[in-house]
């Protein structure tokens, strides 16, 4: 009763719309089709070339220079991301108390491994050395699966948590590998976005797998709770 209050009051205190008098609509009717006064004052001053140059300026794009630092800073942000998992899934996988969660962390160890390699790939395909720099994303979600690990010790609950910062992981890494594989796309790097694709693919898989994984958790603390 109270949230319905509170939606009723929302609606209430509302702002009320301008009535469609004949000048507001005649203002709706400039604005839409670039009529306005502010528009007309502007192609008078600067003219419609003017007009085009400066809606032009908000849609540049990047250097190829640009393009390239950018995939660069962000290639050594998922390098720090996937060895700093590595160091994280056995953790999880001692601290899992399902065996198919621990065999899915462990198998999700070995293809991050490989991860890792293709990574030093597109390091080489670029000419630039393998190397990370500090990703404050990938530490933040794994602090919080330590936290799990901690407080949820023992309990119930710890796999539906690890599957929940597992996944939090793999939509970080998901996110990571498609906007890398586009950009490497972009900048004609074929033999790149080949080797990012096959990491995408597996990571999705993976996000697949865990989703079922949960779900079957799930299930399984609830029957535990009505026995």
């Amino acid at each position: 009763m109270r949230a319905s209050l509170r939606i009723a009051a929302r609606i209430l205190h509302q702002p009320r719309t301008a009535k469609a008098t004949p000048r507001n609509l005649r203002r709706q009717r400039g604005f839409i089709s670039g009529t306005t006064p502010q528009l007309r004052a502007h192609r008078r001053t600067h003219g419609q070339e003017g007009e085009e140059k400066e809606i032009g300026c908000a849609a540049q794009q990047p250097t190829t220079e640009e393009a390239s630092d950018l995939f660069h800073e962000t290639l050594k942000d998922i390098y720090f991301a996937e060895n700093k998992i590595i160091k994280t899934l056995p953790k999880m996988a001692k601290a899992a108390q399902s065996k198919e969660l621990t065999a899915a962390f462990n198998k999700h160890l070995k293809e991050t491994q490989g991860q890792v390699k293709r990574l030093d790939q597109v390091f080489k395909i670029i000419g630039k050395p393998a190397r990370g720099k500090p990703c404050e994303a990938i530490n933040g979600i794994t602090e919080e699966g330590a936290e799990i690990m901690k407080d949820f010790r023992g309990m119930p609950a710890l796999d539906a948590g690890l599957l929940a910062a597992a996944q939090a992981v793999e939509h970080y890494e998901i996110s990571r590998y498609g906007t890398l594989r586009t950009w490497a796309e972009q900048l004609g790097m074929s033999d790149a976005a080949s080797l990012l694709q096959q990491t995408l693919d597996e990571e999705e898989a993976t996000d697949h797998a865990l989703s079922e994984l949960a779900t079957s958790v799930i299930n399984l603390e609830a029957e535990e709770e009505h026995a």
